[in-house]
């Protein structure tokens, strides 16, 4: 199993009412397994979790992506503008 800090960034953060957890991954995890994991242990972020930003170790990640052991995984709302 791997060990995953998360940490979370504005309005996820207030979704979560925690700054950062840590998960359990099987080996094989990807960044798609991450989000359904949060979504089950955070309900209240599950709406945004499948257009949320993630960084694993500060490199932005995308759903097939593995989720090394170790890592640090960062998670940002969606962010627009002009």
């Amino acid at each position: 199993m791997n060990q995953v800090r998360v940490l979370f960034f504005a309005t996820l953060k207030e979704r979560a009412g925690v700054r950062e957890t840590t998960l359990e991954l099987p080996e094989s995890a990807t960044v798609g397994d991450l989000k359904r994991l949060l979504a089950l242990r955070f309900p209240d972020l599950a709406e945004a979790l499948p257009s949320s930003l993630v960084a694993l170790q500060r490199e932005f990640a995308f759903d097939d992506d593995p989720v090394p052991a170790g890592v640090e995984a960062a998670l940002f709302p969606p962010v627009s503008g002009g």
